[in-house]
């Protein structure tokens, strides 16, 4: 026979599994569901000090600006960088945590000729500035990590969990010289 104590116990853990649950399906549907379809805009700052595996304590600094348009499967962008310690490579979004190196989603230009067709080249003047428009077409991955080409929605899903950021690499810093995760945690 049970005491009224370890009733309460019993209850209390069935409700706080309740509660668990209930907010998994809330996370799990507001994934599925593709979230919002309103477009917004995100603007971010890119330095060395973001850049992984190790932070980088360069000159060179930049911003991107995306305007993301779930309902229409676009996104409007625009990258500027300055003070670059190399020459400007390429820039590209990949998919990616914070701390964390992870493979390319979009290019956003390249001077290397390893982008998709029409990716645009990137000014090599310093400071420089390119701007683009990017559909479904243009998601190339990362197939490893579970976004295969073609996979807009992937890519919005992963923006919108904070989970991408941008880079521009340099011939100094072929790996990138300054980057910035992408947050839509104000954007919403």
């Amino acid at each position: 026979m049970k005491t009224l104590k370890q009733w309460g116990v019993l209850a209390t853990a069935t409700a706080l599994g309740a509660v668990g649950v209930a907010g998994f399906g809330a996370v799990a549907s507001a994934h599925d569901s593709g979230g919002s379809q309103k477009a917004f805009t995100l603007t971010e700052r890119l330095s060395g000090y973001h850049e992984t595996p190790l932070a980088l304590s360069t000159s060179g600094q930049g911003s991107i600006r995306l305007r993301i348009d779930p309902k229409a499967g676009t996104i409007a962008y625009t990258v500027r960088y300055a003070n670059l310690e190399g020459t400007v490579t390429q820039s590209h979004i990949h998919f990616g945590s914070p701390s964390q190196t992870g493979g390319i989603s979009v290019f956003l230009c390249s001077n290397l000729g390893n982008g998709p067709a029409g990716t645009p080249a990137c000014p090599t003047t310093n400071p420089g500035e390119v701007s683009g428009m990017l559909d479904s077409s243009d998601v190339i991955g990362p197939a490893a990590q579970g976004i295969t080409a073609g996979q807009f929605s992937e890519l919005l899903a992963a923006i919108r969990a904070d989970s991408t950021y941008a880079n521009v690499h340099s011939t100094l810093y072929p790996a990138g010289e300054i980057r910035n995760q992408l947050s839509t945690h104000d954007h919403h």
